[in-house]
């Protein structure tokens, strides 16, 4: 699972998914859903901090190292609908005053009610946190280097790797094309929890493949040799909740 800070916790495939006519409101309303699905985040944020603040305890210091903050938390599928149907709501709150129309009001509120009930479930459910949170890399520095690579275009991929064997989202994917040579990976700055990081190098974006037997040191580069290993573990979806805080039952806006 992505954690919160990786970047948008759902997307427009996730609204629509919920709401088919949503790229034709957003259309004739001209309204910018990226900008709907960044201040719902933003609004999550604050009450997921409150929500984390409020959980704490002072019998807590004695069997937790540090206390977790936003960016230890994990996005579970409570966590997503919450967001989900917070960006739907707002974009059928500002569609509303443009004509008046009451079906927008409708919606509106029939979305309010989704992310009431998506943000109960994850009270009852608890926040999902990992104790050594690897956030999503930035997209690595790929490449030409001296080898014998079979000549075609690749995409490349990685995914930061901590001490207790788990690994972080992947980055978004970068291409590079190869004539009698190979390539070479460099990855951005490792975050403070991250000691290695897996390479996933394929001819299409869907069938990236993990090149290295065991976690690339954080400060090495990793050169591709020839050939490419197909057919092996893809890109992961990132870090499996370690905890899960119970919740205080609050009662909160959306």
């Amino acid at each position: 699972m992505a954690l919160f800070t990786d970047g948008p916790v759902s997307g427009m495939e996730d609204l629509t998914a919920q709401d088919t006519q949503l790229p034709n409101v957003a259309n004739v309303e001209g309204i910018d859903v990226t900008q709907k699905l960044f201040l719902a985040q933003e609004e999550l944020a604050l009450e997921i901090n409150t929500l984390l603040d409020a959980s704490r305890g002072p019998e807590q210091a004695f069997w937790l190292a540090a206390q977790p903050t936003i960016e230890n938390v994990v996005v579970t599928p409570a966590l997503n609908l919450w967001h989900t149907f917070r960006a739907l709501e707002m974009v059928y709150r500002d569609a509303y005053p443009n004509q008046l129309n009451a079906r927008y009001l409708a919606k509106a509120n029939q979305f309010q009610e989704r992310a009431r009930w998506a943000h109960e479930k994850l009270l009852l459910l608890g926040i999902g946190t990992v104790w050594s949170p690897l956030p999503r890399p930035a997209v690595p520095q790929v490449v030409s280097a001296a080898g014998s690579l079979a000549d075609g275009t690749y995409y490349v991929t990685m995914a930061w790797t901590n001490s207790k064997g788990e690994e972080g989202s992947a980055s978004v994917p970068t291409t590079i094309a190869t004539t009698g040579n190979t390539l070479l990976v460099q990855p951005a700055t490792p975050p403070p929890s991250a000691t290695g990081w897996n390479v996933y190098v394929g001819q299409d974006p869907a069938s990236m493949s993990l090149q290295n037997g065991s976690p690339i040191a954080a400060a090495q580069t990793w050169v591709q040799p020839n050939p490419v290993t197909t057919g092996g573990r893809t890109p992961g979806t990132g870090q499996s909740p370690n905890t899960v805080l119970p919740a205080p039952r609050r009662i909160l806006r959306g």
